[in-house]
């Protein structure tokens, strides 16, 4: 098995449990790590032959920008649902989002939610 592995999108976003969060937004972070067949991409040099970056990006995109979550979980699950419907190719599929200043009362370089999906 292969991997393909996008990390740290970027996303300036209004996601959030808190009203505050909602309002004025937060930095977010998504990484994907998927696993199929890359080999027959790499002989034939064809984007059909294996997943699209600009593909897997707008789908990513058009979540966390779309209407406010509270729960970073609830971004985490859609986009891995969609990911894994979209790309049938992809055997596994591994989805984290961090928001990168979660509202604590201490220092934290992040709050993070990772899931993964797998076919049968």
């Amino acid at each position: 098995m292969d991997t393909l592995t996008l990390k740290k999108l970027h996303f300036t976003a209004y996601h959030g449990f808190y009203e505050k969060e909602r309002q004025e937004g937060n930095e977010f972070e998504v990484d994907l790590v998927f696993s199929a067949y890359l080999k027959t991409a790499g002989e034939s040099d064809q984007l059909d032959d294996t997943i699209d970056y600009q593909q897997v990006v707008q789908i990513v995109q058009d979540i966390m920008e779309g209407p406010p979550q509270k729960l970073i979980e609830t971004l985490t699950k859609r986009i891995g649902d969609q990911l894994f419907e979209r790309f049938e190719q992809a055997q596994t599929l591994e989805v984290a989002v961090r928001k990168l200043n979660p509202p604590l009362d201490v220092e934290t370089a992040y709050s993070e939610t990772r899931m993964t999906w797998q076919r049968s």
